[in-house]
């Protein structure tokens, strides 16, 4: 039988290749309501980017092009929503300390249908995991 985790065992938990996020304890506040903005933004971002996929195939897979296309307005607030996801994900790595290169590899991941939602996951528990260290 499994025994079944609490919700603090499942922050603390981490992927064994990756250590959770050191949280400063006097920053836990901010991070927390960032992680929150980063949450939400790559959950529309993931969300966007099928109907921007969906969009694509209507115009260049069924000939849908402009008015007929009824997603044909959807690729300019796509770009906006992005936008506003690379600096959800900028302000939650300068507040937790990522490097460059990690911070560039999440916002890539709101480039590939369906990746922005196991990122997203997989960098909320990290974070959650540091949050629930520095409270410690």
């Amino acid at each position: 039988m499994v025994p079944v985790s609490t919700p603090e065992q499942r922050a603390t938990e981490t992927a064994p290749d990756r250590p959770a996020t050191v949280v400063d304890p006097a920053d836990v506040d901010a991070v927390r309501g960032r992680l929150r903005f980063f949450t939400v933004m790559a959950f529309v971002v993931g969300v966007g980017l099928l109907l921007l996929v969906l969009e694509m195939v209507l115009s260049y897979g069924f000939g849908m092009k402009g008015e007929e296309n009824p997603l044909h307005w959807w690729p300019q607030p796509h770009g906006f929503v992005y936008m506003v996801y690379l600096v959800a994900t900028a302000l939650l790595g300068f507040k937790v300390g990522w490097s460059l290169t990690r911070m560039v590899l999440v916002m890539l991941a709101g480039c590939v249908p369906f990746l922005s939602f196991w990122v997203e996951r997989k960098v909320a528990r990290q974070v959650e995991a540091g949050l629930a260290a520095a409270r410690q």
